[in-house]
């Protein structure tokens, strides 16, 4: 199966690290990607209005472009897009006569849009069409010794109807962790949101929930906490040194995409890890268990 690969914007320039470290491991794994020649901005938020259906507009003009290139199976890494994307597929899917509406505001386009399109995300694709015992058997450098806290945070999980597993406790983090070798800890804050909505106006409340989400993990023993969002990952990373100065005992924690761990656990280079663009680096964790 070949997959239209959606980066995103925030996976060209701030999460260059989640892009490159993706391409390889999905490379790695035997998958055909290959970047939409034409994609924008998903949009980046489902719409909260539901008669709204301009804000469905970036997203479904996606998956027009996939239509365009001769394929209906999309996958994105950035769990904010994908919600997006798969929030407003299965809308227009749901709902014939939105799906008309929207089709004619995009007038100008020569490829309507009729539903016909999947969303992936590179976790469920991982799940699905290779399946953890073929992760395993493809795996070069165990990541034995290394414990890792897994975070989904919203946008994996919720709503229901987008959610790639189980709403209350998805584990599809944890079977990858253990397939590449290392050891997922029981995490009680996977799912909590990390305050993405409020990192502009108020970067303070964002801060608490780095201080519980990362202190959380520290406190179960984590040696790092693997997200699949961007903005997950700026929030509990580089919010890391605003949650020192609001809560002195804080103790910070590594924090690193999920894809990294792989491409890690593949052999990969340190080139494609970009520790550089970490704030709380990994580097020093990563190297004290003979992983880099």
């Amino acid at each position: 199966m070949k997959f239209s690969y959606y980066p995103g914007c925030t996976l060209k320039n701030h999460a260059k690290n989640f892009e490159d470290s993706t391409l390889f491991s999905m490379s790695h794994l035997g998958l055909e990607v290959e970047e939409m020649s034409r994609w924008n901005c998903c949009g980046t938020v489902a719409s909260l209005a539901a008669d709204d259906l301009i804000h469905q507009l970036a997203p479904v003009r996606n998956l027009i472009r996939v239509k365009e290139e001769g394929n209906t199976q999309l996958v994105t890494a950035c769990s904010m897009c994908f919600n997006t994307l798969k929030r407003a597929n299965e809308r227009v899917r749901a709902n014939p006569t939105e799906l008309t509406q929207m089709n004619e505001f995009m007038y100008d386009e020569e490829t309507p849009y009729e539903g016909d399109v999947d969303v992936h995300h590179v976790l469920g694709v991982v799940r699905d069409t290779v399946g953890f015992k073929d992760v395993k058997a493809k795996v070069v450098k165990p990541l034995t010794g290394l414990k890792v806290a897994n975070y989904y945070g919203c946008t994996l999980v919720r709503p229901k109807h987008a959610a790639i597993d189980d709403t209350e406790n998805p584990v599809v983090m944890e079977n990858l962790v253990k397939a590449l070798g290392a050891t997922p800890i029981e995490y009680p804050m996977k799912t909590e949101c990390c305050g993405a909505y409020r990192t502009v106006d108020n970067p303070h409340i964002v801060a608490d929930k780095t201080y519980q989400i990362v202190g959380s993990a520290r406190a179960l023993g984590a040696d790092v906490i693997a997200v699949s969002c961007p903005l997950c990952a700026y929030n509990l990373d580089h919010r890391q040194e605003m949650t020192i100065k609001d809560h002195p005992d804080f103790i910070g924690l590594p924090v690193v995409y999920f894809t990294q761990l792989m491409a890690i656990a593949f052999g990969c280079g340190e080139q494609i890890l970009q520790f550089g663009l970490h704030h709380f680096s990994p580097k020093p964790v990563l190297a004290g268990k003979g992983l880099i």
